[in-house]
């Protein structure tokens, strides 16, 4: 099966066993059970930034792109496209828009995203979207898409705690192949923004360079790769 070739490239670590699921399992496993074509219909996630929605549909879309034809839509990047931006994705069995809230309260769009739903779900297919907010505290220029919406299944994701974070980094690190010390964590979670998308852009850049000066990610290295 393919993906969407939408020029939007997925990051390789975007996969369900990279998620640390914590207080989240349960929309965890309805998006897996989706993905392998065990359930349908639309599927809504929200959360705060940084919560782990985008890591989802995108985990969702490679996972669903096994067995059917996928595709994922980042809107916070496609929404200039215009409405041009859903061509094709009729066809799909799983459609993923990411930051839906981008283009909530523009009729033109609403109303392109009513045919879409409409086919979708007279096709059987899914639809995945993500957005901050649950459908019931958005401003709809159409009413009944955002009923619609709201008849959905709606998961709203729950932050990690401090220690759940550190086991997010410890995965994180293990799935790119080295041990994060754990006052390496703690040192990340004290002097930096506790979103995880911030702190997995910090370990990630800081295993870029301990693999280029062959050391080891120490409290000092890390004051020397970031300051302070």
């Amino acid at each position: 099966m393919r993906q969407l070739p939408l020029g939007v490239r997925i990051p390789d670590r975007a996969l369900f066993s990279s998620f640390l699921s914590a207080r989240n399992r349960q929309a965890v496993t309805h998006l897996q059970a989706l993905a392998r074509g065990e359930a349908s219909g639309t599927v809504w996630v929200c959360g705060a930034e940084g919560s782990g929605k985008t890591h989802l549909l995108q985990a969702t879309c490679v996972a669903a792109s096994e067995v059917m034809r996928a595709g994922y839509v980042p809107l916070t990047q496609l929404a200039p496209l215009g409405v041009d931006a859903l061509e094709g994705l009729r066809q799909l069995d799983c459609v993923c828009l990411d930051d839906l809230g981008t283009v909530i309260g523009q009729g033109y769009w609403e109303r392109a995203l009513f045919g879409l739903f409409r086919e979708l779900e007279e096709r059987g297919a899914r639809l995945v979207v993500s957005a901050l907010e649950p459908p019931a505290l958005l401003q709809w220029a159409l009413p009944d898409l955002g009923s619609r919406f709201g008849a959905s299944a709606v998961f709203q994701l729950r932050g990690l705690d401090e220690s759940e974070q550190l086991e997010a980094l410890a995965l994180r690190a293990r799935l790119r192949g080295f041990e994060l010390p754990e006052e390496t964590a703690r040192y990340l979670q004290r002097r930096f923004p506790r979103d995880m998308r911030t702190l997995y852009e910090l370990l990630d850049t800081l295993d870029e360079a301990s693999l280029a000066a062959q050391r080891r990610l120490t409290v000092p290295f890390i004051r020397s790769v970031l300051g302070g």
